[in-house]
């Protein structure tokens, strides 16, 4: 295991696009060995058709290679299907079967087909359905619809369980799965049952998939009061967001509204970049804790800080603010930048890494948890906004915003 790898900081949630799980928060860091980096040393596990060896102690390995064996001899295709799974498809699904065995829905193996859609799906257009899923309280969930996707349109709202996917039971099914069967190319449907907060009967929805362009941001004027919506933190997030803020300073307004409602998350990056045009240098953004006794790190303010005592700040938030934006949110609200206004957040406070395991498949794995700056785990409930509104399906039909009202009258 001598193969270098590139290490990346993942604060995960799934999406749906290409139908690839999709991991939110990513930033760059150093080069090391996959060996060093899980604590291997070198020959300690050795997978042979007799045992693995263990820090816990020799390992039976004959079980696997037996059923392997097996399967040569044995299996025949059923339904007059010729199996095409290759040796090598069944090492990857042996992999996978291993993650899976943890429990942990964001500690995921991904083949050569899953890494290159990833890989696909940071960068650009994608076709899908538009929103965001991972697994909420055991349960497989919406985290939010993208503005303006089909999802979106088709009245898919955060928090939604979902209990079946074209008729195909979603309970207990792994998230990758689950991504795979609402996949699907622009123009053909897909349909949900899903169960809603608030409502006794499940609701079908029938979504028309098409090529999502990922929006980003948006800036208006309400009155005094200047309004930026950020609705993720992937690539074009810092500079967009950079812009809006100069747009924001020019309009010589002190009342600014950041909404992050429905905003999954992305590179962790941009939340510590972001934070750090309103918190003084070294000021804590996030603490990252380690479960195995290391240090904790602790990602501080940059210092970029432009504003004065001056600026009032509130930030809004719902069941569809998640990642980086329980990160940002957290920080602005904690060192008394500002309130936030809205409802409870996802509570998505996991930090995986991506790691190359060979040439064309890649693992992300479970290392660490966010801490906002006052120690309190993001995964734990999520956060708590200062003000407490809810938006009812009367609000929505009557094209009111009572959070934004809220957040308006705050300021005032």
């Amino acid at each position: 295991m001598t193969s270098n790898f590139k290490k990346y900081k993942v604060v995960l949630i799934f999406v749906l696009f290409m139908g690839l799980a999709f991991v939110l928060g990513i930033s760059f860091g150093r080069e090391q060995s996959v060996a060093t980096r899980s604590g291997l040393i070198p020959g300690q596990l050795i997978l042979n058709n007799n045992e693995a060896s263990t820090t816990e102690g020799p390992i039976d390995m004959d079980p696997f290679w037996q059923v392997w064996n097996i399967l040569d001899d044995k299996y025949v295709a059923t339904k007059n299907k010729v199996s095409t799974t290759t040796s090598q498809d069944r090492i990857w699904g042996a992999i996978q079967g291993m993650t899976n065995s943890l429990g942990d829905p964001y500690t995921v193996f991904m083949p050569p087909s899953d890494t290159k859609d990833f890989a696909t799906n940071i960068s650009g257009n994608f076709e899908g359905v538009g929103m965001e899923i991972g697994i909420k309280d055991g349960v497989l969930s919406v985290v939010s619809p993208l503005k303006g996707s089909p999802a979106e349109k088709a009245g898919v709202k955060a928090g939604d369980k979902i209990i079946t996917i074209n008729g195909e039971a979603a309970i207990d099914l792994p998230t990758e799965k689950a991504v795979k069967l609402i996949r699907g190319p622009k123009g053909t449907t897909v349909k949900l049952t899903v169960l809603r907060e608030g409502n006794t009967k499940p609701l079908t929805i029938e979504i028309v998939r098409a090529v999502i362009d990922i929006p980003t941001v948006k800036t208006e004027i309400k009155g005094d009061v200047f309004v930026i919506s950020l609705y993720n933190f992937y690539a074009q997030a810092q500079p967009q967001f950079n812009a809006a803020l100069k747009e924001f300073i020019n309009s010589k307004k002190s009342k600014l509204i950041l909404d992050l409602r429905g905003n999954p998350g992305g590179y962790l990056n941009a939340a510590v970049d972001m934070a750090s045009w309103f918190l003084p240098l070294g000021k804590t953004v996030v603490r990252e804790e380690f479960g195995d006794g290391r240090e904790g790190t602790v990602y501080r303010s940059k210092g970029y800080k432009v504003f004065n005592d001056k600026l009032k700040m509130a930030v809004l938030v719902d069941a569809g603010s998640a990642s980086a934006s329980e990160i940002l949110a957290g920080a602005l609200q904690e060192h008394g930048i500002a309130k936030l206004v809205g409802t409870k957040t996802y509570g998505k406070g996991s930090v995986q890494e991506l790691l190359s395991i060979s040439g064309d498949t890649s693992l992300k794995v479970t290392i660490a948890k966010w801490l906002t700056p006052n120690g309190k785990s993001i995964s734990e409930g999520g956060l708590t906004p200062d003000y407490l509104v809810k938006i009812t399906d009367a609000d929505i039909k009557a094209e009111k915003d009572p959070q934004l009202d809220k957040a308006i009258e705050i300021l005032k």
